[in-house]
């Protein structure tokens, strides 16, 4: 059986196997994984060697969310703030993006 603790899936110890200590050690061994994916990923957004949009699609996959196509939407500061881009880098995105899907066969 497995479950969903803290973002990361953990698998429920039987009774038969294993200490509890083995488990602990599991858990928070899977737990230091996740928490380097996480930095890396922070990293990854903000990294200069990173294009624009590239940064963007981590901070939507991080968050689970789209980048909103309106170029005064309240989230937009947050998101260039969390990515190291100027305002005007997340609202260019924005029109690539608009342009993109407006262009026949485009998203």
């Amino acid at each position: 059986m497995t479950r969903l603790i803290d973002g990361i899936e953990a698998i429920a110890r039987p009774l038969a196997e294993g200490s509890q200590d083995d488990y602990r050690q599991r858990l928070a061994a899977a737990r230091a994984e996740a928490n380097q994916r996480r930095e890396h990923e922070l990293s990854e957004q903000r990294s200069p060697a990173n294009s624009a949009a590239d940064r963007i699609r981590i901070w939507e996959r991080r968050h689970q969310l789209q980048l909103p196509g309106r170029h005064d939407h309240p989230v937009l500061p947050a998101i260039a703030l969390d990515t190291g881009l100027t305002l005007e880098d997340v609202r260019a995105e924005q029109r690539l993006r608009l342009a993109a899907r407006s262009r026949p066969g485009g998203e």
